[in-house]
């Protein structure tokens, strides 16, 4: 049946699933290499460590603020492009505790005919024209010793201020990243405290810098949408094939949320793969990706050079370990009209918030868990 629905095609509701505590795996990334890597030269650890922040901040934004500590600074600065325009006006939530940072990550829908991130330009944006693929809310407690990333279904059925109840994505197509950032801490009761985002073209980019990235997938699928045939076992994607593989969710036995395991997994495979040393010790490979990630990001004006370069400092230390990812608690699907839609658990889901707003997550995380990330993923 043809969907009605403007803002994400109609499909078969997905198997309910609890919210929080779903596997997610991907393979040939763990930790910071162990014991047998701690000979590693000085330069190289610490590149290691900042580059692995990339998962922390969305499609690699660590990994191109770290570029701004080596060489070219003024360049690389120079590519990311600010968001103006962002902060929602009026009432919004009081901060959450001193010192943590709460970030809203998207991704573009390349449906736009523009690219949609990576320019900070509003005059790139139109209403309807342009959906958020990808949701997620990042925590950085104030030791940045940890990070936690929260990615919503973008099918989420939640209030949208001025348009009633809606999927969460439309509210990036009605009113751009303002309405966004009001949709969602009118949700979490969360104030989010910088914006960033990526076009989903610069993902590409990115990957085909590194000249591919690896993933194990666990079997073999078939993607009507784009007529794509998934084998299974590990394979090494480029950067169209990554794009399709992180987008698909029709024949995912659990359509968006396995799409979401997905992202969040290629993620620390993509990071792994930037800290690798094939990429490090290779001037140019590194400069090519650097280029390709820097042109394609977006943060809020609020956030300068020194900034960015601070945060990166803040981020050295941080291991995949260190980062936690999970999906805003849901009880299920349904349909709304011809609308199929992730209900989510008001219960859950205010634990998740208040352990965000009061720097307990590692509470949450103990009581609730996370998403694993290392193995295969569908």
């Amino acid at each position: 049946m043809t969907s009605q629905d403007p803002f994400g095609p109609d499909r078969p509701a997905d198997p309910a699933a609890p919210g929080g505590g779903t596997a997610v795996t991907i393979a040939g990334q763990d930790g910071d290499g162990g014991g047998g890597h701690r000979a590693r030269p000085r330069r190289k650890r610490v590149w290691l460590r900042v580059l692995i922040a990339v998962v922390v901040f969305f499609a690699l934004l660590a990994a191109g603020i770290a570029g701004l500590l080596w060489q070219r600074e003024s360049a690389l600065n120079g590519n990311i492009k600010r968001q103006q325009g962002w902060q929602p006006e009026g009432q919004r939530p009081g901060p959450s505790a001193i010192g943590t940072d709460n970030w809203l990550l998207v991704g573009s829908d390349t449906r736009a005919d523009a690219g949609t991130t990576g320019k900070g330009n509003d005059d790139l944006w139109k209403p309807g024209r342009q959906r958020s693929d990808t949701i997620m809310l990042l925590h950085l407690p104030a030791d940045k010793k940890k990070a936690y990333l929260v990615s919503f279904p973008r099918d989420s059925w939640v209030e949208v201020p001025g348009y009633g109840k809606q999927k969460i994505n439309a509210a990036f197509s009605y009113g751009g990243p303002k309405l966004l950032t009001e949709t969602v801490e009118k949700l979490t009761g969360v104030r989010v405290d910088h914006y960033g985002a990526i076009d989903f073209a610069g993902f590409k980019a990115m990957t085909d810098a590194l000249g591919g990235v690896t993933v194990d997938i666990k079997q073999s699928v078939y993607d009507p949408a784009r007529k794509k045939q998934w084998q299974a076992g590990r394979q090494k994607l480029n950067g169209e094939d990554a794009l399709l593989y992180v987008r698909q969710r029709y024949n995912l036995p659990n359509g968006d949320f396995d799409r979401i395991k997905r992202q969040q997994a290629f993620l620390r495979a993509l990071a792994g793969q930037a800290a690798d040393g094939g990429t490090l010790g290779n001037p140019l490979k590194l400069n090519r990706f650097l280029e390709a990630f820097t042109k394609s990001i977006t943060v809020d004006d609020t956030m300068s050079g020194g900034k960015l370069r601070s945060l990166a400092l803040g981020l050295r230390g941080l291991r995949p370990a260190d980062v936690t990812f999970l999906t805003a608690p849901y009880k299920g699907t349904g349909t709304r009209g011809k609308q199929s839609v992730v209900l989510l658990d008001p219960k859950r889901s205010a634990a998740l918030f208040e352990a965000i707003k009061t720097a307990d997550m590692p509470g949450y995380v103990a009581k609730y868990g996370g998403n694993k990330v290392g193995g295969p993923v569908s």
